[in-house]
């Protein structure tokens, strides 16, 4: 029995070892394969958090009426409704630093120039040139004898005497847009006179107008103005017979009052520093109440 080689036992360590690698096999194989069976993740968070972005932005974004609400706000300069007052600043082209500060406020007003003066041209230039009015302030006759100074119109002048003298005028103050009379409380009472004087402003341009100042309760300036197709108005309230700033206010707050009650007004006044700082003072204080100032030009018809 000692003299038999017994065999070696390596099946069953054969097996285990099979075993083992059938194992690490499937293991590795399901790993392998796992992802590949597991749904791609990219579309499913794209689709996840796309709502999310669109219900939290959405109500953000600026409403129709949330955009206009800024411009349904008129400013002062832009609005052109209720009642309006014309502001008139005569015998223009004297008294070059304080028409100068009339040409600086910041609202329409008109300045009306003297022919013949020192200063006509150098402020009619700087009133067009700064948006303000021009007209042409048209000497005429007083009934006191009073004289108006130079380019004036009188009674005695024959109608080639007064076409002559009214192109005159209108030659001193190219820039002008329309006419006032200067004085005039004889001239602008005279019907012929009147009507020579409208014909050659209709003649030099169709498009002037004319503004009766009113210097006269028998005026027929306005008249004569409508009777002849131009565009024309009326001076309502003198805004500086007394030259305090007291009075002027108290002036100016009557025409405000005019403009209310009617819908508009004319105001004349002069180149003097009451005038002006009165008219500095008070414009805030008007507007504010509702009144637009317009120019001159605004306020005339056929």
């Amino acid at each position: 029995m000692s003299g038999r080689k017994r065999r070696p036992k390596t099946g069953g360590r054969g097996i285990v070892v099979i075993l083992a690698l059938l194992a690490v096999a499937i293991v590795a194989g399901y790993a392998l394969l796992r992802p590949a069976k597991r749904p791609p993740r990219g579309p499913v968070a794209v689709a996840t958090h796309a709502p999310a972005i669109v219900a939290t932005h959405a109500p953000a974004l600026p409403t129709p009426e949330a955009t206009s609400t800024p411009e349904a706000s008129p400013t002062p300069s832009t609005q052109r409704t209720g009642p309006k007052l014309a502001l008139i600043v005569d015998d223009c082209g004297q008294w070059l630093a304080t028409e100068r500060a009339f040409i600086t406020l910041p609202i329409p007003l008109t300045l009306s120039v003297l022919p013949d003066v020192r200063y006509n041209a150098t402020i009619a230039d700087e009133a067009s040139a700064a948006g303000k009015g021009v007209m042409l302030h048209l000497p005429m006759e007083t009934v006191s004898g009073v004289d108006p100074g130079p380019g004036e119109v009188t009674t005695e002048m024959t109608d080639a005497q007064i076409d002559a003298q009214v192109e005159h005028d209108l030659a001193q103050v190219p820039l002008a847009q329309g006419v006032n009379n200067h004085e005039g409380s004889k001239g602008s009472a005279d019907r012929r006179v009147m009507d020579d004087v409208i014909a050659t402003i209709a003649k030099h341009d169709a498009r002037l107008f004319f503004i009766d100042s009113r210097t006269a309760p028998d005026s027929v300036a306005q008249e004569a103005a409508r009777a002849g197709g131009l565009p024309n108005a009326a001076r309502d309230v003198f805004l500086d017979n007394s030259n305090e700033i007291a009075y002027v206010e108290k002036q100016l707050r009557a025409a405000a009052a005019i403009a209310a009650r009617t819908g508009s007004a004319i105001a004349i006044g002069h180149p003097r520093s009451a005038t002006l700082a009165a008219v500095r003072a008070l414009y805030p204080e008007l507007q504010r109440e509702g009144i637009t100032f317009v120019l001159a030009a605004d306020l005339t018809k056929r």
